[in-house]
């Protein structure tokens, strides 16, 4: 067998991460290319405070995946409305706008994925932020 480049695994813990201030809730990366050099994903939580409900937004080229933690709330899509509950995952395709609504009795909590990688906040509206 051919050789293979050095490569090493990575770690991060959430409580080693500096969260973003987003728009309606905070977003915190924990792996990829600016932490571990990850070329294809991008792994991250996000917060939304109970009835929290920012702009929706669209990841031109990203595919967005999320699981659900804690809390609950909606996930929006034009005139689709999808329960958010913890156990559930969600595939956001590229393109396709979408927001997120957290029930007000309790913070919901989300685990994200990205590819590819994704610039935080890149793809908010200018009005919101």
């Amino acid at each position: 067998m051919g050789e293979q480049p050095d490569r090493i695994i990575a770690s991060v813990a959430r409580s080693d991460v500096a969260p973003v201030e987003l728009p309606g809730r905070e977003w915190g990366l924990l792996l990829g290319p600016d932490n571990v050099g990850a070329t294809h994903l991008t792994l991250g939580f996000a917060d939304f405070p109970g009835g929290s409900a920012p702009l929706g937004h669209v990841h031109p080229t990203e595919e967005e995946m999320m699981y659900v933690l804690s809390g609950s709330g909606r996930l929006i899509s034009g005139d689709q409305a999808l329960k958010l509950e913890p156990g559930v995952a969600v595939y956001v395709p590229p393109g396709v706008s979408h927001s997120t609504v957290a029930d007000p009795n309790e913070p919901l909590r989300l685990i994200t994925v990205f590819s590819p990688p994704v610039v935080p906040g890149s793809y908010e509206p200018a009005s919101s932020t």
